[in-house]
Protein backbone atom coordinates (compact mmCIF):
# COMPACT_ATOMS: atom_id res chain seq x y z
CA UNK A 1 0.00 0.00 0.00
CA UNK A 2 1.41 3.39 -1.01
CA UNK A 3 1.94 6.04 1.62
CA UNK A 4 -0.09 9.25 1.30
CA UNK A 5 1.38 11.64 -1.18
CA UNK A 6 3.03 14.66 0.43
CA UNK A 7 2.14 18.16 -0.80
CA UNK A 8 4.56 19.49 -3.38
CA UNK A 9 6.74 22.26 -1.92
CA UNK A 10 6.16 25.65 -3.47
CA UNK A 11 9.76 26.78 -3.18
CA UNK A 12 11.01 29.43 -5.58
CA UNK A 13 14.29 30.98 -6.55
CA UNK A 14 15.24 33.78 -4.13
CA UNK A 15 13.67 37.09 -5.13
CA UNK A 16 14.38 40.75 -4.47
CA UNK A 17 12.69 42.33 -1.48
CA UNK A 18 10.11 43.95 -3.76
CA UNK A 19 9.64 40.58 -5.46
CA UNK A 20 8.70 38.99 -2.14
CA UNK A 21 6.06 41.62 -1.57
CA UNK A 22 4.43 40.92 -4.92
CA UNK A 23 4.72 37.19 -4.32
CA UNK A 24 2.86 37.83 -1.07
CA UNK A 25 -0.09 39.12 -3.11
CA UNK A 26 -0.21 35.83 -5.03
CA UNK A 27 0.19 33.68 -1.91
CA UNK A 28 -2.48 35.57 0.07
CA UNK A 29 -5.10 34.82 -2.58
CA UNK A 30 -4.37 31.10 -3.01
CA UNK A 31 -6.87 28.42 -1.92
CA UNK A 32 -5.96 27.11 1.52
CA UNK A 33 -4.43 30.45 2.52
CA UNK A 34 -7.43 32.73 2.15
CA UNK A 35 -9.15 31.54 5.34
CA UNK A 36 -6.09 32.50 7.42
CA UNK A 37 -5.98 35.91 5.71
CA UNK A 38 -9.54 36.79 6.75
CA UNK A 39 -8.99 37.99 10.35
CA UNK A 40 -5.85 40.09 9.67
CA UNK A 41 -7.61 41.59 6.66
CA UNK A 42 -10.74 42.56 8.62
CA UNK A 43 -8.68 44.11 11.44
CA UNK A 44 -6.65 46.13 8.94
CA UNK A 45 -9.72 47.34 7.06
CA UNK A 46 -11.51 48.52 10.22
CA UNK A 47 -8.47 50.32 11.66
CA UNK A 48 -7.09 51.94 8.50
CA UNK A 49 -10.51 52.70 7.08
CA UNK A 50 -11.33 54.95 10.04
CA UNK A 51 -8.00 56.26 11.35
CA UNK A 52 -6.35 56.97 8.00
CA UNK A 53 -9.40 58.84 6.76
CA UNK A 54 -9.15 61.13 9.81
CA UNK A 55 -5.47 61.84 9.18
CA UNK A 56 -6.04 62.71 5.52
CA UNK A 57 -8.82 65.11 6.45
CA UNK A 58 -6.51 67.00 8.86
CA UNK A 59 -3.22 66.71 6.97
CA UNK A 60 -3.31 70.11 5.26
CA UNK A 61 -4.15 71.96 8.49
CA UNK A 62 -1.32 70.28 10.41
CA UNK A 63 1.31 70.97 7.77
CA UNK A 64 0.26 74.60 7.34
CA UNK A 65 0.68 75.02 11.10
CA UNK A 66 4.19 73.55 11.01
CA UNK A 67 5.14 75.65 8.00
CA UNK A 68 4.14 78.79 9.89
CA UNK A 69 6.98 78.06 12.34
CA UNK A 70 9.61 78.56 9.63
CA UNK A 71 11.60 81.83 9.67
CA UNK A 72 10.45 84.24 6.96
CA UNK A 73 13.79 84.05 5.17
CA UNK A 74 13.12 80.36 4.51
CA UNK A 75 9.75 80.95 2.83
CA UNK A 76 11.31 80.00 -0.51
CA UNK A 77 11.65 76.44 0.83
CA UNK A 78 7.91 76.02 1.33
CA UNK A 79 7.33 74.32 -2.03
CA UNK A 80 9.95 71.70 -1.15
CA UNK A 81 9.09 71.29 2.52
CA UNK A 82 5.32 70.88 2.14
CA UNK A 83 5.52 67.53 0.28
CA UNK A 84 8.37 66.33 2.52
CA UNK A 85 6.36 67.08 5.65
CA UNK A 86 3.33 65.40 4.11
CA UNK A 87 5.40 62.27 3.49
CA UNK A 88 6.85 62.37 7.01
CA UNK A 89 3.36 62.72 8.51
CA UNK A 90 1.92 59.88 6.44
CA UNK A 91 4.92 57.67 7.26
CA UNK A 92 4.55 58.40 10.99
CA UNK A 93 0.83 57.72 11.17
CA UNK A 94 1.02 54.78 8.79
CA UNK A 95 3.56 53.08 11.02
CA UNK A 96 1.56 53.98 14.14
CA UNK A 97 -1.65 52.49 12.73
CA UNK A 98 0.26 49.50 11.39
CA UNK A 99 1.76 48.85 14.83
CA UNK A 100 -1.63 48.99 16.54
CA UNK A 101 -3.17 46.72 13.88
CA UNK A 102 -0.29 44.25 14.23
CA UNK A 103 -0.66 44.15 18.01
CA UNK A 104 -4.33 43.23 17.59
CA UNK A 105 -3.74 40.80 14.72
CA UNK A 106 -0.43 39.31 15.94
CA UNK A 107 -1.85 35.87 16.89
CA UNK A 108 -3.62 35.55 13.54
CA UNK A 109 -0.57 36.79 11.61
CA UNK A 110 1.55 34.16 13.34
CA UNK A 111 -1.02 31.50 12.44
CA UNK A 112 -1.03 32.66 8.81
CA UNK A 113 2.78 32.52 8.65
CA UNK A 114 2.81 29.04 10.24
CA UNK A 115 0.34 27.51 7.79
CA UNK A 116 1.86 29.24 4.77
CA UNK A 117 5.35 28.01 5.67
CA UNK A 118 4.02 24.43 5.83
CA UNK A 119 2.48 24.89 2.39
CA UNK A 120 5.66 26.36 0.91
CA UNK A 121 7.88 23.59 2.30
CA UNK A 122 5.52 20.69 1.58
CA UNK A 123 5.14 19.77 5.24
CA UNK A 124 1.98 18.82 7.09
CA UNK A 125 0.15 21.91 8.26
CA UNK A 126 0.20 22.29 12.06
CA UNK A 127 -3.04 21.55 13.87
CA UNK A 128 -3.20 24.92 15.63
CA UNK A 129 -6.64 26.17 16.55
CA UNK A 130 -7.99 29.00 18.68
CA UNK A 131 -6.93 27.17 21.85
CA UNK A 132 -3.33 27.00 20.65
CA UNK A 133 -3.39 30.68 19.69
CA UNK A 134 -4.68 31.67 23.14
CA UNK A 135 -2.01 29.56 24.82
CA UNK A 136 0.73 31.38 22.88
CA UNK A 137 -0.78 34.83 23.42
CA UNK A 138 1.51 35.93 26.32
CA UNK A 139 4.63 35.01 24.32
CA UNK A 140 3.30 36.72 21.19
CA UNK A 141 2.43 39.92 23.05
CA UNK A 142 5.82 39.95 24.76
CA UNK A 143 7.48 39.75 21.35
CA UNK A 144 5.43 42.73 20.13
CA UNK A 145 6.56 44.65 23.20
CA UNK A 146 10.22 43.80 22.43
CA UNK A 147 9.79 45.24 18.92
CA UNK A 148 8.19 48.38 20.35
CA UNK A 149 11.11 48.89 22.76
CA UNK A 150 13.51 48.60 19.83
CA UNK A 151 11.50 51.15 17.85
CA UNK A 152 10.73 53.86 20.40
CA UNK A 153 14.19 55.34 21.22
CA UNK A 154 15.07 55.66 17.53
CA UNK A 155 11.66 57.08 16.64
CA UNK A 156 11.90 59.70 19.41
CA UNK A 157 15.32 60.79 18.13
CA UNK A 158 13.98 61.15 14.58
CA UNK A 159 10.91 63.01 15.85
CA UNK A 160 13.14 65.54 17.62
CA UNK A 161 15.16 65.92 14.42
CA UNK A 162 12.01 66.90 12.51
CA UNK A 163 11.61 70.00 14.70
CA UNK A 164 15.03 71.40 13.83
CA UNK A 165 14.33 74.18 11.29
CA UNK A 166 15.41 73.56 7.70
CA UNK A 167 17.84 70.67 8.39
CA UNK A 168 15.38 68.41 10.19
CA UNK A 169 12.56 69.25 7.79
CA UNK A 170 14.62 68.31 4.73
CA UNK A 171 16.58 65.19 5.74
CA UNK A 172 14.21 64.17 8.53
CA UNK A 173 11.44 62.82 6.25
CA UNK A 174 13.97 60.76 4.25
CA UNK A 175 15.42 59.22 7.42
CA UNK A 176 11.88 58.62 8.73
CA UNK A 177 10.99 56.69 5.61
CA UNK A 178 14.14 54.55 5.61
CA UNK A 179 13.78 53.75 9.30
CA UNK A 180 10.09 52.93 8.89
CA UNK A 181 10.91 50.65 5.95
CA UNK A 182 13.43 48.82 8.13
CA UNK A 183 10.85 48.49 10.90
CA UNK A 184 8.23 47.17 8.47
CA UNK A 185 10.66 44.46 7.42
CA UNK A 186 11.32 43.61 11.07
CA UNK A 187 7.61 43.66 11.93
CA UNK A 188 6.50 41.19 9.29
CA UNK A 189 9.59 38.99 9.05
CA UNK A 190 9.35 38.46 12.78
CA UNK A 191 6.20 36.31 12.50
CA UNK A 192 7.91 33.28 10.92
CA UNK A 193 11.05 33.86 13.01
CA UNK A 194 9.01 33.96 16.21
CA UNK A 195 7.07 30.84 15.23
CA UNK A 196 10.43 29.04 15.44
CA UNK A 197 11.34 30.76 18.74
CA UNK A 198 14.27 32.63 17.16
CA UNK A 199 15.25 35.42 19.63
CA UNK A 200 14.65 38.99 18.52
CA UNK A 201 18.38 39.97 18.40
CA UNK A 202 19.13 36.92 16.21
CA UNK A 203 16.23 37.80 13.91
CA UNK A 204 17.36 41.43 13.64
CA UNK A 205 20.96 40.42 12.88
CA UNK A 206 19.79 37.92 10.25
CA UNK A 207 17.85 40.65 8.43
CA UNK A 208 20.94 42.87 8.55
CA UNK A 209 22.92 40.26 6.59
CA UNK A 210 20.54 40.92 3.68
CA UNK A 211 19.88 44.57 4.40
CA UNK A 212 19.15 45.48 0.77
CA UNK A 213 16.48 42.79 0.49
CA UNK A 214 15.03 43.77 3.85
CA UNK A 215 14.90 47.49 3.01
CA UNK A 216 13.41 47.02 -0.44
CA UNK A 217 10.74 44.71 0.98
CA UNK A 218 10.01 47.11 3.85
CA UNK A 219 9.98 50.13 1.52
CA UNK A 220 7.28 48.62 -0.65
CA UNK A 221 5.26 47.64 2.43
CA UNK A 222 5.63 51.22 3.67
CA UNK A 223 4.53 52.72 0.35
CA UNK A 224 1.43 50.54 0.25
CA UNK A 225 0.72 51.30 3.91
CA UNK A 226 0.79 55.04 3.10
CA UNK A 227 -1.55 54.68 0.11
CA UNK A 228 -5.29 55.00 0.76
CA UNK A 229 -7.35 51.93 -0.15
CA UNK A 230 -4.24 49.81 -0.83
CA UNK A 231 -3.30 50.06 2.85
CA UNK A 232 -6.48 48.17 3.73
CA UNK A 233 -5.02 45.00 2.25
CA UNK A 234 -1.31 45.30 2.98
CA UNK A 235 -1.06 43.37 6.29
CA UNK A 236 -1.77 39.79 5.13
CA UNK A 237 0.15 40.39 1.90
CA UNK A 238 3.21 41.50 3.90
CA UNK A 239 2.95 38.48 6.21
CA UNK A 240 2.83 36.14 3.21
CA UNK A 241 5.74 37.87 1.47
CA UNK A 242 7.87 37.86 4.62
CA UNK A 243 7.13 34.16 5.18
CA UNK A 244 8.28 33.33 1.65
CA UNK A 245 11.44 35.36 2.33
CA UNK A 246 12.00 33.38 5.56
CA UNK A 247 11.67 30.07 3.74
CA UNK A 248 14.10 31.05 0.98
CA UNK A 249 16.76 32.87 3.01
CA UNK A 250 16.65 32.12 6.72
CA UNK A 251 14.89 28.86 7.55
CA UNK A 252 17.83 26.52 7.03
CA UNK A 253 20.21 28.63 9.14
CA UNK A 254 17.83 28.78 12.11
CA UNK A 255 16.77 25.15 12.49
CA UNK A 256 18.59 24.79 15.84
CA UNK A 257 16.28 27.17 17.74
Amino acid sequence: MQSPRQPTPQRSAPLSGAGYFFRGISLATQPGTRRFVLFPLLINIVLFGTAFGLVLSQLGTWIDGWMSQLPSWLDWLSYLLWPLLAIATLVTFSYLFSTIANWIAAPFNGLLAEHLEAKLTGQKAPDTGITGVMKDLPRIMHREWVKLKYYLPKAIGLFILLWIPAIGQTIGPVLWFLFSAWMMSIQYADYPFDNHKVPFPAMRDALKTKRGTSLSFGSLVMLFTMTPVLNLFVMPVAVCGATAMWVDHYREQHRNY
